[in-house]
């Protein structure tokens, strides 16, 4: 696994400040053959009830004495939750058995505690995507697109230097090494950032801005979680820099996770492999690792998970069929009527034009501002670097944009602003007709309701209100809790119902087993008892991705709907999106058919021909097989107009299509 070249390293250095020297060098962090629990194990404990979250762990960060080579490690492992459990475990989070197995020597010899010296930093909406530290923007999400400032957008510069307190005689104005502010905004390139709303950051702008607030605090090791995902090429490049420096400094030091598709950066040179179970698989430099050259359980299962980017790249050729069910060469289908138009769309705060900013060749001549429209039965993916556009592009089709009133757009054939002899579209018919699931949306989802009221709150006009639901409407929620019962379910020890039916001996007994399981309908009864919250952020992502696809709107967006989910149960959601419940899984180039479409009971059947599919990613991974078109906007301020084109098969198997649609 090998990283392409990085961008230039900067000429300059972080201001560096000597760390005191000990004759006898100590561990920063020592964990000897422990595990942890989420609570404290105690013998009334139910069997079962509290599992260890990660058992025989030892792992060493050892200090630095200026004289040996430096370490940078890394943590890869296919599952959100094992990467991000095991980071917590080093930052002193979690019960440890037996408590003095875990110890940080050289942080009691400078008399720091871990909560000050090690600092976590995470990437999901789990995690804390916002810098702003505060939900109090939140409110009004479409105030983000507004130019009015509000006395809680705080601006970039506030919140690395503290100033984030609305009543001042409650602010403990902080002491700011200027020094220091100046080269961390200055080698992250915060600059030209500090008066912005950190509510109007991109994706990549905010990263750099929570890496830095991370950094002011000059800790002693700075532990980042999932640095890489939802980055677009170019800014993933440029944050592996950045970082690579932190690295070769080791002030503070890094550690960071890492999943398989991302591979692994030249740079490190230390890894720990935790699989999906949350076992140790081994730890080690990196280079003896993937040699095999070191003692590791289940070592062939290290190894798979080591090279899994590498060998899909190499295998490529050899697959006929992607991940979820489509072959290299499968055609779009026939465009229908427009769902989404836009003739000439620009977006402006003033002076600031952020999106639209180009002259684009229509019909042969040169028209300004964005034209482009979406049709029944096309699935295409807008792409873009971080801060191109593409978020201002999405709210404008989901109507959260308030300019959308204004503005040149038409939704199922309708503007929201009546014209003569036609009313504008309300919100409600629009959010009646799209099935959306984002990041932002997984931030502000109600937590306290069951996974099966989640599901079923796609038929109601708010996820609070009651929703209206039809038979046809609770069989198709069934369906989707039973398809993914195993995954969502993690009382589940027993085979599902997907699992019994392909155990049958018959067709004949598949069908008797399934008509006796839906008349009884209690394999379900936990669905109405466990909290979305309850679930772990993989499910929580899992949830929202069905939920924007089981009501059958017209139009399903995906923005980052995927992003952060772990490997397999990304896999098995995008094979649901596209064949639903027809086929159960593609195993040596043959989609293998399921129980339920052989003896006819499917009740979800994967995206149909009248609906739309819009998607945004930047992991190749993430893009469905089934996406054909696409457009790409460019760098902001750039004036050069957006590229578009068609895919003639999934990018799993066309790789280097990726590299066209980015111009490279």
């Amino acid at each position: 696994m090998r990283w392409g070249a990085c961008a230039t390293a900067a000429k300059r250095s972080f201001h560096v400040t000597a760390r005191p020297y000990h004759s006898t060098v100590k561990h920063v962090i020592q964990i000897d053959n422990a595990a942890f629990y989420r609570r404290y194990p105690g013998i009334k404990d139910a069997p079962g009830s509290n599992p260890p979250l990660l058992e025989h762990v030892s792992f060493t960060l050892p200090g630095d004495d200026g004289r040996g080579p430096h370490q940078s490690w890394s943590v890869i492992s296919p599952s959100s939750v094992a990467r991000t459990t095991f980071l917590q475990v080093l930052a002193g989070q979690h019960i440890c058995i037996p408590p003095q197995a875990r110890s940080y020597p050289y942080l009691s010899a400078i008399s720091q505690s871990p909560q000050h010296a090690i600092k976590y930093v995470g990437f999901d909406a789990e995690r804390g995507s916002s810098v702003g530290g505060t939900s109090v923007r939140g409110a009004y999400l479409s105030a983000r697109y507004e130019s009015r400032r509000e006395e809680t957008d705080f601006c970039v510069q506030d919140y690395l230097t503290g100033h984030t307190e609305l009543n001042a005689l409650e602010r403990d104005d902080p002491a700011v090494d200027g020094p220091t502010f100046d080269e961390i905004t200055r080698q992250l390139n915060l600059r030209p950032l500090l008066q912005m709303p950190v509510a109007n950051l991109s994706n990549g702008q905010t990263r750099r801005a929570r890496i830095a607030k991370a950094l002011m605090a000059k800790p002693e090791v700075l532990l980042l979680d999932g640095p890489f995902m939802g980055l677009d090429p170019n800014t993933l490049r440029t944050m592996a820099e950045v970082l690579r420096q932190i690295t070769e400094r080791q002030q503070p030091r890094l550690i960071m996770s890492l999943r398989p598709e991302d591979g692994v950066p030249e740079w490190v040179s230390h890894l720990v492999v935790v699989d999906e179970h949350s076992r140790v698989l081994g730890k080690g430099a990196k280079q003896d690792l993937l040699g095999g050259d070191v003692k590791a359980s289940n070592k062939a299962e290290m190894l798979r998970i080591l090279n899994a980017a590498e060998h899909a790249h190499s295998s490529a050729s050899r697959i006929q069929v992607s991940r979820d069910g489509f072959e290299r060469s499968s055609p779009p289908l026939v465009p229908g009527e427009a769902l989404v138009e836009m003739r000439g769309v620009r977006v402006a705060y003033g002076d600031k034009v952020v999106l639209g900013d180009w002259k684009q060749n229509v019909s042969g001549e040169e028209t300004s501002g964005l034209w482009w429209s979406l049709h029944r039965g096309q699935r295409c993916a807008i792409l873009g670097p971080n801060g191109s556009g593409k978020t201002t592009m999405l709210s404008l089709i989901t109507s959260d944009h308030p300019q959308t009133y204004s503005l040149p757009i038409k939704l199922f054939g309708r503007s929201r602003l009546p014209a003569p002899g036609q009313p504008g579209i309300s919100l409600f018919d629009i959010q009646r007709r799209m099935g959306h699931s984002s990041p932002e949306v997984h931030a502000f989802f109600p937590k306290g309701l069951t996974v099966r009221r989640a599901l079923e709150s796609a038929w109601a006009d708010a996820p609070l209100s009651k929703p209206k639901l039809s038979q046809d409407a609770k069989q198709r929620v069934d369906a989707c809790l039973r398809w993914f019962a195993r995954e969502l379910n993690p009382a589940q020890s027993g085979p599902t119902v997907a699992e019994r039916l392909e155990s049958a001996t018959d067709d004949e007994a598949a069908h008797k087993l399934h008509a006796r399981i839906i008349a009884d309908n209690a394999d379900l009864d936990w669905a109405s008892k466990l909290t979305f919250r309850e679930a772990s952020f993989s499910n929580q992502r899992l949830l929202l991705f069905l939920r924007a696809l089981v009501s059958q709107p017209d139009l399903v967006i995906l923005d980052e709907a995927l992003s952060g989910i772990d490997e397999a149960l990304r896999d098995k959601a995008l094979l649901f999106l596209s064949q639903g419940e027809k086929v159960r899984q593609v195993v040596d180039n043959v989609a293998q058919p399921s129980m339920l479409a052989r003896i006819g009971a499917t009740v979800v059947g994967g995206l149909s021909p009248q609906q739309a599919l819009l998607v945004i990613s930047h992991a190749k991974e993430d893009v469905p097989g089934c996406i054909r078109e696409w457009i790409c906007l460019p760098e902001p301020g750039e004036g050069r107009q957006p590229r578009s084109g068609v895919l003639l098969g999934p990018l799993e198997l066309n790789p280097g299509a990726w590299g066209e649609i980015w111009g490279r």
